[in-house]
């Protein structure tokens, strides 16, 4: 079985690198190129660099990387000619169409984090944090024409705290697709995996999230904010404005209601709690924020904040 394999950022890299590993020692698999994004420009020099996964599979050298702009007829003829016979895909970032899967004999496959048909679409890992889930997971599905819609060929739950991060998160699912993806292409080839039709009347979807979708409402719960706030981390943060400057909340929590009772208008710095961090008001209930940025600063724990901004206290956010 000779496998493309078509992922671009730092979550798709243990499954990359599981499945780089399992060929070198299963005979009868082949990993015969990667599919991933162009070079970007990153950092403060703007260099272009490869992704996540291009860099990554510089630990297996001749292994081919392709990074077409587009999935046209001059990436088809480049993916053909590395004669895969199965698409095997993880957060690449482009949709396939019905003539880039006709070049593989056995198909493809993707791996989404979620439980399927719940979160079809591009942001199921920050969407599951949003809702407050208490529990979500990671689905093997194959590839169809309608996005996350393929036959689902395995599946696991992963409990959720309740202070996980998108970053957090992440990792698990990172790990956990690194754990299910050799066994699958062995069950594959074999002919023993059972595939079973999603539910489409249950599918529920996420959409892209832009950065201005960081800034706090305050009107909001302190549940709903705290869980905002881990759902933007890394990106795109949640923030504040404190006069006209930006302020960042990096780590929060919402206090249990019967801690502090809120009278004060959504937004105002109400003070501090000794072992939780800065106290403020929202529509319903209090977030305590234990670290914070000011744009143009450093990150700081909220004790070392207050040194510096001594007149934070009683200020209204927002």
């Amino acid at each position: 079985m000779r496998i493309l394999f078509a992922g671009s950022p730092a979550i798709a890299v243990p499954a990359l690198g599981a499945l780089a590993a399992f060929c070198e020692k299963e005979e009868g698999f082949t990993l015969s190129g990667l599919l991933t994004n162009p070079d970007s420009p990153r950092g403060r020099s703007g260099k272009p660099e490869p992704t996540e996964c291009a860099a990554a599979l510089q630990r297996f050298p001749g292994i081919p990387v392709l990074k077409p702009e587009k999935l046209d007829a001059a990436a088809r003829v480049q993916a053909e000619a590395l004669r895969p016979n199965l698409l095997v895909s993880f957060a690449y970032g482009k949709i396939f169409g019905p003539k880039f899967l006709g070049l593989f004999p056995m198909g493809g496959i993707n791996v989404h984090p979620s439980l399927l048909p719940k979160y079809r679409g591009p942001t199921p890992i920050p969407a599951a944090i949003i809702n407050r889930e208490t529990e979500t997971g990671i689905t093997i599905q194959r590839l169809a024409t309608e996005m996350d819609s393929g036959d689902i060929l395995a599946q696991e739950k992963v409990p959720l705290d309740g202070r996980e991060t998108t970053e957090s998160l992440s990792l698990t699912m990172a790990e956990k697709a690194a754990e299910l993806l050799p066994a699958l292409l062995s069950g594959l080839a074999s002919g023993s995996l059972r595939e079973r039709p999603q539910d489409h009347g249950a599918a529920s979807y996420c959409s892209l999230i832009a950065k201005a979708d960081g800034l706090i409402d305050w009107n909001m719960s302190a549940r709903e904010i705290d869980a905002r706030v881990r759902a933007f981390t890394p990106w795109p943060l949640s923030w504040t404005m404190h006069g006209d400057t930006q302020l960042l909340i990096l780590k929060a929590e919402a206090l249990p209601r019967e801690e502090r009772p809120g009278q004060a208008p959504p937004g105002e710095v109400l003070g501090k709690d000794t072992n939780k961090g800065i106290l403020v008001q929202t529509g319903e209930g209090i977030l305590a924020v234990s670290e914070l940025q000011y744009r143009t600063k450093k990150a700081l724990e909220w004790k070392a904040f207050l040194n510096g901004a001594r007149n934070f206290i009683g200020e209204r956010l927002g």
